[in-house]
């Protein structure tokens, strides 16, 4: 087991642990608090980095841990995501650009109405890219349940979509 360096190997996650207590208060300013106690929290228990399989999968139970009681506090609802990824395709007219962009505003909200749950595995797998096993262990679960989750996710967002872009509704 090699040894643990706060500074190389977790001060880097900051980022990540940002994005997803982002995606679970929607509010940048509580986002930063998150990740700034995930890091108080994580550096008192410097003690035990040994006894850790995974130190990101550590870190970001934490955070989510943190996010989540801070959600149940506040009873935030759900709000539309943040645009990072509005950067549009090359659209050949105006219409198209702003057909992409209503389209791409419609699959923000569909994620943001998913249940909780469903909502996080999508953004560690889709946004953050992590395997199976890390958002299993992330979240306390079986990589089956999360495979599950993520399927049943990535459904109802598609169904939804379709349903309105179709119909117009």
């Amino acid at each position: 087991m090699q040894k643990i360096d706060f500074r190389t190997d977790i001060l880097p996650l900051k980022d990540k642990l940002f994005r997803l207590a982002l995606r679970i208060t929607f509010d940048r300013a509580e986002a930063e608090d998150i990740v700034q106690e995930t890091m108080i929290r994580v550096w008192n228990k410097r003690d035990e980095w040994d006894g850790l399989e995974s130190v990101e999968a550590y870190c970001l139970t934490v955070a989510r841990n943190l996010a989540i009681d801070r959600s149940e506090k506040k009873d935030s609802q759900t709000v539309e995501l943040t645009p990072e990824a509005e950067q549009t395709p090359d659209a050949s007219s105006p219409y198209d650009q702003l057909v992409n962009k209503e389209r791409l505003k419609l699959v923000h909200r569909l994620v943001g109405e998913l249940p909780e749950k469903q909502r996080l595995i999508m953004q560690l797998r889709d946004v953050e890219g992590k395997s199976y096993k890390e958002i299993a262990e992330a979240l306390r679960l079986t990589e089956e349940q999360v495979k599950v989750n993520l399927f049943r996710a990535r459904q109802k967002v598609k169904q939804k979509f379709m349903n309105i872009d179709g119909y117009g509704l």
